[in-house]
């Protein structure tokens, strides 16, 4: 079934942003993104995505610590693809964020601060960024190759046996997303069809 289609994320400068993760506990660089922002990503981000994140939940039920801190941290919902050879990893694309919805308040609970997927979130995920002052990102689908050319490092965090749906840590570098919700409330897939549209009314 082809997935929805999204509304248009037109960046609202020309140079992108530069966000630096994970956050440090004073850090306030989230304060001055507004949805729309164009950005490249530096330093690290922890990959997840479902079956992770169910495993991830279960060791939470369980009262064990999790495999990384979540204070500050950023989770990149990567559509997995096995490293071909000589090649630290595959394709590094985004996958549906929506998937994720009824896992992510535990996370934004626990401090982290930034998701970085494709598609549009839950009001109820919505509601949560903003109240734990958090961002989502929009990274660009179809293209993984690009990404996976942005990562420097990759380091399994737990379940290996997941293959390429294993918790990782990477290293990046000018890896480029798009600001979908603020910490104001700002919403790129709303606020950016309105815009076409008064655009449209003038010409």
């Amino acid at each position: 079934m082809p997935e929805e289609a999204q509304a248009p994320i037109e960046p609202r400068q020309e140079k992108p942003f530069t966000l630096r993760l994970p956050l440090g506990p004073e850090d306030r660089a989230l304060e001055a993104l507004s949805s729309g922002d164009s950005l490249e990503l530096e330093g690290e981000l922890i990959v997840a995505r479902d079956q992770a994140h169910l495993r991830l939940l279960a060791m939470m039920d369980r009262g064990e610590p999790l495999p990384f801190d979540p204070v500050g941290q950023a989770i990149f919902y990567m559509g997995p693809s096995p490293a071909p050879p000589g090649r630290i990893i595959g394709s590094a694309g985004p996958t549906t964020a929506g998937r994720m919805d009824p896992m992510t308040l535990p996370f934004l609970e626990r401090g982290v601060k930034v998701l970085v997927g494709k598609g549009r979130r839950s009001q109820g995920v919505r509601d949560a960024l903003f109240r734990y002052g958090a961002v989502y990102l929009a990274a660009i689908g179809g293209a993984g190759a690009l990404y996976s050319e942005r990562i420097g490092r990759v380091e399994v965090l737990a379940f290996p046996e997941l293959g390429p749906e294993a918790l990782l840590r990477i290293s990046v570098s000018a890896f480029p997303a798009v600001v979908i919700h603020d910490l104001r409330g700002g919403d790129q897939y709303e606020s950016g069809p309105k815009a076409y549209r008064t655009q449209g009314d003038t010409w």
